[in-house]
């Protein structure tokens, strides 16, 4: 067959397959009260959305019908305000639709179960063990009643509803605030916490018992950053990868896979001219630094595009 009409087959399948159409970005805008602390999409219907609101309240949203009109006449599909505070913490079930579990400032965890596709049943009955402010929740990626929840206190508790309202599991991770956590979906027996002091480190959580001594299911711990670490999480594509950023303005790509290789070190450096020698103090495993953007609050792995990392600052970018 000839090349060019080859060429010409393909990008006539191409377009009638969409993929050489002009992208369209559709926009919906919803009206929220107060600062938006925080905000998530249902992991089994994107268009619905949960936000945790400075004002101490969570409501759910979906997509309003276009029109400005409409944009401020919308009421939130549901909307809790029995938090004693303002939180951050949220996050929707990957396994159970319309799951979801919210953490306050003030110590106090919410399970919210869904009764319809626009309204959720909100237990009053509070999940309670941490003695600070809960800071990040993420469920389980095997287990429908299992989730994890780090706070200021510098503790990480495993809980499973099924148990009741304490901890399962309850232990001293550091000795600064747990700012964020991130549970492995690809390996779920790793969890990795960032913490207040710029560090971060992975759980092993088959180490973990009701009676776990102190550091003894840390199998990792790192020491780059200079400042609280801001976000953290493992890429849906690569078991040891994740992404960290930190109020030092620097977002990092870490493979925990890779080990100093000396002799691989030692053949580089005579093949190469100029002296090369990295800092005696920087670990193996260190992908990528991505510098230049200031106040790095939230980063997320595109679902799609492995190579793509969209960072949440004051002016979003996308990093690849």
């Amino acid at each position: 067959m000839d090349a060019d009409n080859s060429d010409s087959d393909e990008d006539s399948e191409d377009e009638e397959m969409g993929g050489s159409m002009t992208p369209v970005l559709q926009l919906r805008k919803v009206a929220h009260g107060g600062c938006i602390n925080r905000i998530r999409a249902m992991t089994q219907n994107p268009h619905i959305c949960a936000s945790w609101s400075d004002a101490g309240y969570v409501q759910s949203e979906t997509e309003v019908p276009r029109g400005a009109s409409s944009i401020f006449n919308q009421a939130p599909l549901f909307n809790f305000k029995g938090h004693k505070d303002e939180g951050y913490a949220i996050d929707w079930s990957p396994r159970v639709a319309g799951r979801l579990v919210t953490g306050d400032c003030k110590n106090c965890i919410h399970l919210w179960e869904p009764a319809s596709d626009a309204t959720w049943n909100v237990d009053a009955t509070l999940f309670t063990g941490h003695t600070a402010s809960v800071e990040d929740l993420q469920w389980s990626p095997t287990e429908d009643h299992v989730f994890a929840s780090c706070s200021v206190d510098g503790h990480i508790a495993i809980w499973d509803a099924r148990l009741g309202k304490s901890p399962a599991i309850y232990f001293k991770a550091h000795s600064a605030d747990v700012n964020v956590i991130s549970w492995n979906r690809l390996a779920s027996v790793m969890l990795a916490s960032g913490i207040d002091d710029g560090t971060f480190s992975i759980c092993d959580l088959r180490l973990l018992s009701p009676k776990s001594e102190e550091d003894k299911f840390l199998v990792a711990h790192f020491q780059y950053h200079s400042h609280p670490i801001t976000s953290i999480e493992w890429s849906p594509h690569e078991t040891s990868t994740l992404v960290v950023s930190s109020s030092d303005n620097q977002l990092t790509i870490w493979d925990l896979s890779l080990e100093k290789d000396e002799e691989e070190e030692a053949r580089f450096k005579a093949k190469t001219k100029e002296q090369v020698n990295a800092p005696a103090d920087l670990p193996p495993q260190p992908l990528f630094v991505h510098q230049g953007q200031k106040d790095l609050k939230e980063l997320h792995w595109h679902a799609q595009i492995p190579a793509m990392i969209l960072c949440l600052p004051p002016q979003m970018v996308l990093t690849s």
